[in-house]
C-alpha cells in the first residue's frame, strides 16, 4: 500500500466516487505489478 502513495490521484483521494476510487487504486496496483515482472 506504500508504494501507491507514489501515486498523486490516490495519496490525495482525488476521484470523487467509491467507484473511480477503486477503480484507480487497482489500475495502480496492475501497473505497479507490471513493472516489478
Amino acid at each position: 500500500f506504500n508504494q501507491l502513495k507514489g501515486f498523486r490521484g490516490i495519496a490525495t483521494r482525488y476521484e470523487k466516487t467509491a467507484t473511480s476510487y477503486e477503480a484507480a487504486v487497482t489500475l495502480a496496483s496492475l501497473l505497479l505489478w507490471a513493472r516489478s515482472i
